[in-house]
């Protein structure tokens, strides 16, 4: 995944930063514990793709 990219990239639904997981293929939004799939290195960034997290998720820890 491009570095530059991570950088502009942001969640669709809160605007807030997501955290790239290399291993699991995902951007995580910590805000509304979303996570974003990746796919052939491009980020899926649609809501309705998205994963709900549970409050527990271990993605979701800094």
């Amino acid at each position: 995944m491009d570095s530059r990219l991570l950088e502009i990239l942001a969640c669709p639904v809160c605007k807030g930063t997501l955290k790239y997981h290399r291993e699991a293929q995902l951007l995580v939004c910590r805000m509304d514990r979303l996570a974003y799939p990746i796919r052939d290195d491009v980020p899926v960034m649609l809501e309705e793709e998205a994963r709900q997290l549970a409050a527990d998720d271990p993605l979701l820890e800094r």
